[in-house]
């Protein structure tokens, strides 16, 4: 099992989009593949399972990745006021078993292809479950996780906090979305530092796998330029780039990423070139 992140602390890069067109495409080549949803926006699993993955529809997102996380810091830990301390532990300590990652996938319409739903609940509980240093849960749970799936894809908060470390911690490989701006290239330095320091403190075997560049537009100087500059620092910068097309925009009204929606189309066609690059 291959576990890839796909990773940027900025905004606005297609993050999600790339992940779900990603774990679509390795599903469509006959891969299990599972997508996480760590993103409290939700527009991966929105992307994947229509609006009501939304905010508006939350019944439709549980079980969803923050039950399984409410689960990691004991039965209403995370319910503010509904126990006495004491009965929290008490609780937590009864317990003979933990919620496991499983228990939280769901299959979408796309064969091989299942997601665990992100929540907008998630902020909630992250400062209880960065004090109660539960780092390492997704990661040994998505050890468990491995005679089930080939490929897991992690979409991640546009953050660097502790669901996005989270990510890094599980993950073998770092796939980052890059646009070809002034103020991408500025974050990209302080994106690989983080990189490198969950790598040094937490996750010795992770490696950038690559940058992907999107909204990518080769006739125009600028993006040329720093693409060539992010190759001369060393960077691995991937071959294969996405441009931009508003079938995007319909891939993600139609909840039907690009391999499903029109596989002839030039973005989709780049967008399986990457995978195969990815894949070689």
């Amino acid at each position: 099992m291959i576990v890839r992140v796909v990773f940027n602390q900025k905004g606005g890069v297609g993050k999600s989009s790339i992940a779900v067109n990603l774990a679509a495409l390795s599903a469509h080549s006959g891969l299990r593949t599972l997508l996480v949803d760590l993103d409290p926006q939700c527009n991966a699993s929105q992307y994947l399972l229509g609006e009501k993955a939304g905010s508006g529809h939350k019944e439709a997102l549980e079980p969803n990745i923050k039950d399984f996380f409410d689960d990691q810091l004991g039965q209403g830990a995370s319910n503010s006021g509904a126990k006495s301390l004491i009965g929290s532990a008490l609780g937590s300590l009864l317990k003979t078993e933990e919620r496991g990652l499983d228990t939280v996938v769901h299959p979408t319409k796309f064969e091989r292809l299942s997601i665990i739903p992100g929540s907008p609940e998630l902020g909630a509980i992250e400062h209880a479950l960065q004090s109660k240093h539960k780092i390492y849960k997704l990661r040994d749970q998505l050890k468990s996780l491995s005679g089930r799936f080939d490929r897991v894809y992690i979409d991640t908060p546009p953050a660097f906090n502790f669901y996005t470390l989270s990510a890094l911690i599980a993950a073998d490989r770092v796939v980052i979305p890059f646009d070809c701006d002034v103020f991408s290239k500025r974050a990209l330095e302080t994106l690989l530092q983080n990189v490198v320091e969950a790598r040094q403190d937490h996750n010795s075997s992770l490696t950038v796998e690559g940058i992907v560049i999107n909204q990518f537009q080769p006739r125009a100087n600028l993006p040329q330029k720093v693409v060539a500059e992010l190759e001369a620092d060393g960077l691995p910068v991937f071959e294969a780039k996405l441009g931009s097309s508003v079938i995007m925009k319909e891939s993600h009204h139609q909840c039907q990423p690009l391999i499903h929606l029109d596989p002839k189309h030039k973005l989709s066609e780049q967008y399986q070139a990457l995978f195969q690059e990815m894949e070689k």
